[in-house]
This record gives C-alpha cells, structure tokens and sequence, in this order.
C-alpha cells in the first residue's frame, strides 16, 4: 500500500503520528509524508529548514514532503491564522505538483487542529483518485470554542458548514475517544464511516530508563513526592488550577509540582508562580522526548488536567496513553472520558476539572498511601495500557481500517491484509 500521509506537524515536532509512521512502514505500508516547515512549539523555523519552497528528506528511511508555510511566531490569533492559511493553500499549489509522479493509494489526515488542513487533501484524493481517511485528533469547531480562539457566532457556523464538507469527502472518518462520536455524528450522514481508533505510545515502563537520555531535574524529581504535568501549557490546560492547588499544599514541603512543556500560557502561569511566592512548583519549558523515560521513571504520580468544558471532557489527551505505559499513579483533574478510563482502570484518582481543593485532596491522598498502594495503581494503569492502547494492537486497528478504505479489486474481494 502506498500511503499518503497528510499532516501539518511532523517530526522533528513532537507528535504522536511521527511513532505511527514508524510502526506502520514495518507493516508492509510505504508512507510518504506530506508536511510542513517545523516550527512547533516554539514558533520560528527549525534550523536547517526554510520557510519558503519545498525540502525534501528522508525519517527512518520514509520519504518527506515539505511545503512552504509562514511560522506560528507567538502564537497569536493573527500568526495562527496566517500559519494555518499558508499550510492549507500551499497544499492546493504546490502538493499536487510536488506529488504528480508518486503513486497514492490512500491519504490519512492526520487531523489535529486545524481540521481545515484536510482541505487540499480532499482536492488530491480527487486527483490520485484515492480513498481519504480522516484520523480526527480534535473537535472542530467546538474546540475554537471552547479554548476562547473564537468566539464570533457567525464564523464557528462558517467553520461548520467547512468542517461538515471535510467528513462528508472522507471514505472514513477515524476518532481517538468514543467521546467524540456524539460530535461528530450530528455533522456526517453517513454514520457507519466513523470507527474507533485510539492514540498510542510506547511501552516507557518497558525501557530501560537508565539507557536514555536524563535531565538533570530528574535529580530533584527524585528527591521529592514529584507530580508530573507533560505537554502543552495552554488555555485548555487549566494549569491555573494545579498552581492553586499548589498554593495549598505548602505545608507540605517534600511535595513538588513539575510542568514540564511550553504553551501559549507558559509566561502567564510562570507570573502566576511568582506572585504567589510558589517555591513548590517547577516550570522545566519544553524538554526533549528522550529525556521523558527517565523523568517519568524517577516520578510519584502523573498529572493530567483540562478547563471544564464538554468538548475538552469528551477528548483523550495523549499524554494519557503515556502515562499509563508509565506504570506511575495518575491523577486527573478533568471530566469526562479520560477521567472515566483513569477510574475504570483503577490507574489512580481523578477529581472535578478546575477544582483546586479537590487537586490537592487528590494529591494529599496519594501523598498519604503506602508505596505498596501507589505501586498497585501504577500496575493497574499499565495492564490498562496493554489491553487497550499498545502500539502493536493501535496501529493494527489503524492499518484493518487504511485497509478497509481501499476500493474492491476486480474480483470484488479486498486487496490481501497486512500483518
């Protein structure tokens, strides 16, 4: 099968799709990505990259496409707009052309925000004639809704009708939490085209943390009954909330909070910090991948958070999936699907989204179980992890449904399926 994967973000950005890529091209599967200039999170071009014309290179031998696209710069409503205008019509230039002598089978969008990105990728379905399969990552338009990005009526109803088009041209529409179903039903007719299919990770209880690369705060991590925040420091975070709890806690001396990423409310929550005299949070910024095993190795619990919101309750955060190959206690504060999973797998504890006092109980309750009561949660979340979010038995279900997409062969029987 040669696949088309279509995707704004890619590696060297830290992404989930970077692992699929690599797993799925051991499958039998050639991809060729269709990307980018790397510019996230920190918002200017990565070095040895230029924002305009088309690069090509190769990742663990897949070939990548690069089309020019102008850089987020800080973030701003202005700047995102701009860098999500300029992916999406260099894709109806320049993608095209740049493709016109490789063979398609399938595209998979890998749709985080911005949906629109799958625009162009529509146009070239049309063109190679193949099957498009969208992997939907966000909810659009409720999440401009729900992070504030916009909030004019008339817009997210012009977003809608758009983002109602994209589902109605993809062959399949893929969703990485069930809580995303009710969503996005209202906007498909065609509701047996939408399946499940979640986001791994890979196994970090299974490597050997003391092989990787490790930071010198896991020293400090150590020392202390450490809680883990990982990822994106944004509006959807509610990191807010695990300062407050924080403020709390002071008492508490040998408990410390790390926030471990950047964001668009990196500098806000860091003034937060100090105004309150905070000596028991650590903000690190954005730290490699490969310096995550060793971290998380070294930690006492794992926190996960997002605002209380019904569109950020129904999405499954990517982190979670890391966290419980951890084998680490999880806390989370949020409602809804993951906070659902983290119960259902006895993996930890999770409180109300945006509930300061109840973070720190959650915290204070860890705080206070044995190291054989903490040990059993990380157990449990791990067996978790296997059963239902192993790389193996993920990117199987992605390839059945890649596979699925693709059109009959002259005997009416589908093409042979990939191990």
């Amino acid at each position: 099968m040669n696949l088309l994967v279509w995707s704004q973000y890619f590696w060297p950005e830290q992404f989930r799709i970077n692992d699929v890529v690599q797993a799925i091209s051991k499958k039998g599967i050639k991809p060729t990505i269709l990307t980018g200039k790397p510019n996230y999170p920190g918002g200017e071009i990565f070095q040895g990259y230029r924002t305009l014309g088309v690069q090509r290179e190769k990742y663990l031998g897949v070939d990548i496409l690069r089309i020019p696209l102008l850089p987020r710069g800080n973030s701003s409503a202005k700047r995102l707009f701009l860098n999500y205008l300029s992916f999406i019509l260099s894709g109806y230039c320049i993608a095209p052309f740049s493709l016109r002598r490789r063979k398609v089978d399938v595209i998979l969008v890998y749709a985080t925000s911005p949906l629109l990105q799958a625009l162009p990728s529509i146009f070239l379905a049309k063109l190679k004639r193949a099957p498009l399969v969208v992997w939907v990552q966000d909810l659009w338009p409720e999440s401009l809704e729900a992070t504030g990005f916009v909030k004019n009526r008339w817009l997210l109803w012009i977003v809608e009708r758009v983002v109602r088009y994209i589902y109605a041209s993809a062959t399949s529409i893929l969703i990485q939490s069930e809580g995303f179903r009710p969503f996005i039903d209202r906007l498909v007719k065609n509701k047996e085209k939408i399946f499940f299919c979640p986001n791994s990770s890979e196994d970090f209880k299974a490597l050997d943390a003391l092989s990787t690369k490790r930071h010198k705060i896991a020293e400090d991590i150590e020392t202390h009954f450490s809680i883990l925040f990982t990822g994106n420091i944004g509006s959807a975070q509610s990191c807010e909330t695990i300062v407050a709890a924080a403020e709390k806690l002071q008492a508490y001396p040998t408990i410390k909070f790390y926030l471990i990423g950047s964001g668009s409310q990196f500098t806000s929550i860091a003034l937060d910090i100090k105004r309150r005299h905070l000596t028991n949070v650590i903000m690190t910024g954005q730290l490699s991948s490969e310096e995550m095993p060793s971290l998380f190795a070294v930690s006492s619990a794992l926190l996960v958070s997002l605002r209380d919101n019904s569109t950020l309750s129904a999405t499954i955060p990517s982190k979670l999936q890391s966290y419980l190959s951890a084998g680490k206690p999880i806390i989370a504060s949020l409602n809804g699907e993951t906070a659902r999973i983290v119960e259902e797998a006895k993996a930890g504890l999770a409180c109300p989204a945006e509930d300061a006092d109840a973070l720190a109980e959650a915290v204070l309750c860890l705080y206070k179980m044995t190291p054989q009561e903490r040990s059993l949660l990380g157990e449990n979340g791990y067996q978790y992890f296997k059963a239902h979010f192993s790389s193996p038995k993920s990117i199987n279900t992605l390839i059945s449904y890649l596979q699925k997409a693709l059109p009959e062969n002259d005997t009416g029987e589908k093409s042979a399926c990939f191990p």
